[in-house]
């Protein structure tokens, strides 16, 4: 009985020391990739300035053929609204909307995962000599839930390949029209 005792004293500690850590940690994920894409800004706007032009890129589509899409407002800019919902855990279900539109410049964007939370992702578009950087950016606001901290640690490595293909799929497509 002492023994069973002594382990759940240990297991309550080492909870507690876990909990305790985890408000040390960040609070928020960051994740960010660019790539430099030669053509001019003007060519690569629209293509992250419209929910409905990202299916053609999209690093998350691929995994499953079957996403349902759905969109509403206008065809581009802000209000242009993706929704979509998958069986496969990797696509999920949610909904991002443009918030924000900087011609030839900028793109932020509102994603809601539902449960899973939100976050803020952004496109950067900064010339550069005769090409242009593209930088792809999220942030989520982790809040005081400890999980939600100790997941943040794991985003850059749960996403950042994403991101990485998907502006590897932006650069062929866009380089592929010129």
């Amino acid at each position: 009985m002492r023994l069973i005792k002594r382990i759940f004293v240990i297991l309550i500690v080492i909870v507690l020391a876990l909990v305790g850590v985890s408000y040390l940690l960040p609070g928020k994920a960051e994740v960010s990739r660019s790539i430099t894409i030669d053509a001019p800004a003007a060519a690569i706007f629209p293509y992250v300035n419209s929910m409905q032009e990202t299916e053609k890129w999209s690093p998350w589509l691929s995994r499953d053929p079957e996403t349902k899409l759905s969109y509403t407002g206008p065809d581009a800019g802000v209000g242009n609204t993706l929704s979509w919902s998958s069986e496969n855990p990797q696509v999920g279900t949610g909904t991002q909307e443009i918030i924000e539109s900087n011609p030839d410049q900028s793109v932020r964007t509102a994603l809601d995962f539902g449960p899973m939370g939100t976050a803020v992702a952004s496109f950067q578009l900064q010339s550069e000599g005769s090409g242009t950087q593209v930088t792809w950016g999220f942030v989520s606001e982790l809040g005081m839930n400890p999980m939600s901290r100790w997941m943040g640690l794991m985003m850059d490595k749960w996403v950042g390949a994403d991101y990485e293909r998907g502006l590897e799929n932006l650069k062929a497509l866009v380089e592929g029209q010129g």
